[in-house]
This record gives structure tokens, sequence and C-alpha cells, in this order.
């Protein structure tokens, strides 16, 4: 899998549009305004309100720069064709640590949806990664910071 390409739901795609809308329409004319007001207050050299307005104005461009990339190589993925015969990106996948003998349920998502709270890990960490490809019974050995895990596939659904 490459991660040139962002598979995402549609609810996301959608969501992240949004969020770029209001980084154009509403965040970047208000970092403008406070580098004006800033700009107005006199001496540029000494001036540490102007500084930090265009450093905030630098991170936001950054940002918008690094949303308009992923919107550009995102793939919508609809979630009624997924194939479960394996572990790909949006299926659900039951697995038995063979260590500890505790199951775990993980959804393989993009980047821009991992939250592990959610129990959502992404395509591209290191146990998502390892899984992808694996069927029902197969074990996967997965190299993480801590070492090796080996996890047993249980069960695959969407």
């Amino acid at each position: 899998m490459s991660s040139d390409t962002n598979y995402v739901k549609k609810e996301t795609f959608e969501q992240m549009k949004v969020e770029l809308q209001h980084m154009k329409g509403v965040e970047r004319p208000a970092a403008s305004r406070a580098i004006a007001e800033a700009r107005e207050k006199g001496d540029l050299k000494e001036n540490a309100e102007y500084d930090a307005a265009k450093e905030a104005q630098g991170m936001l461009e950054a940002k918008i720069k690094q949303l308009e990339g992923v919107l550009a190589t995102a793939r919508i993925v609809d979630e009624e064709n997924i194939d479960t015969s394996k572990v790909s990106i949006l299926t659900k996948v039951t697995l038995t640590n063979l260590k500890t003998k505790k199951k775990v349920t993980y959804q393989i998502v993009s980047e821009k949806e991992a939250d592990l709270k959610q129990g959502k890990i992404s395509a591209f960490s290191p146990i998502g990664n390892g899984l992808l490809g694996k069927i029902v019974g197969e074990t996967a050995e997965i190299q993480v910071p801590a070492g090796v895990i080996k996890f047993k596939v249980e069960y695959i659904t969407a």
C-alpha cells in the first residue's frame, strides 16, 4: 500500500473539504488582519506581535497546503464494497495477541481517520501495515518499538 494515496470514507472526505474551506475563508483572512494590525503598531524589527502573527500565518499556510495534498490524493472507499476475505483498508479485524491471549479489534483506516481510542489504526502504522493482506487464521509477526508482537487473525468484517 502506497502512502501516496489516502483512502477515506466519503464523510471524512467531506469533513476535510469543509475544514479546508474554513481555513481559507475564515482563518486566512483573520491571520492577514492580525498581521496588518501588528504592522500598524510601529517598528517591525522590535514588534513581537508582528512576528507572532507572521509565524501563525506560516503555520496556517502549511496546514492548508498539507490538507490540499491529502485531498488531492484522496480516494473515496465505498463501505458497501469492502472485501472481507483479507485485511484491507476499512475492514475491522479481531486479533488475538498470542503472548497475552487478549483479543482486540481494530478498524484499518487512513492516517487522517486514525484514532486509537476508537479502535481505528492507520494502515501505515506498524500494526496496520503488518496486518494488511492477512486472512482469517493467519499469524502476523509485527515489529513494533517494544519488539515483535504476534497476532492471530480471528475475524474480518466490514
